[in-house]
């Protein structure tokens, strides 16, 4: 299990010093979202442009610790050019590995699995639930991205 933890290490390393789809959008036509962590400070500013039922662009700026900007860079590498319908399953399901631990501890039922080798290298951001401070951290993009894609829906 040590070296899948290593992987999932350098994985999001990676994904802090070389981050995808880092820069701004012109709005309009791409719309704006900004979301913020006042638990620790970091701040994300999402910017999506949609062509249809689409999400045809996304960039990513702001700052922050190495799991919230490493889960940004994730998330838009893995969304980009994706429809929007596949984008919303996908926040759901990383969500869903971000709280299936803590959320279900009294429910009779067990959880509904996440399917890790479908999450591709979002899979890595999995150990940040043994650390529930950073869950806020990992999940602020993609809160940001929902966000946005129900603003976009209005």
């Amino acid at each position: 299990m040590s070296n899948l933890e290593d992987l999932y290490r350098e994985i999001i390393l990676d994904h802090y010093r070389s981050p995808r789809n880092r820069g701004e959008l012109e709005c309009p036509p791409a719309h704006r979202i900004e979301g913020f962590n006042p638990l620790c400070g970091d701040e994300i500013t999402v910017y999506v442009a949609a062509d249809g039922a689409t999400l045809s662009d996304i960039k990513i700026s702001g700052h922050g610790c190495s799991i919230s900007q490493s889960s940004a860079s994730l998330m838009s590498a893995a969304v980009k050019g994706k429809p929007i319908a596949d984008v919303r399953a996908t926040i759901d399901t990383f969500k869903r590995l971000m709280t299936v631990h803590e959320s279900n501890l009294d429910d009779e039922q067990e959880p509904e699995p996440v399917d890790l080798r479908a999450l591709g290298e979002l899979a890595a951001l999995q150990g940040v639930v043994k650390f529930p401070v950073r869950i806020k951290c990992a999940t602020l993009a993609w809160n940001t991205l929902a966000q946005g894609l129900d603003e976009l829906s209005n």
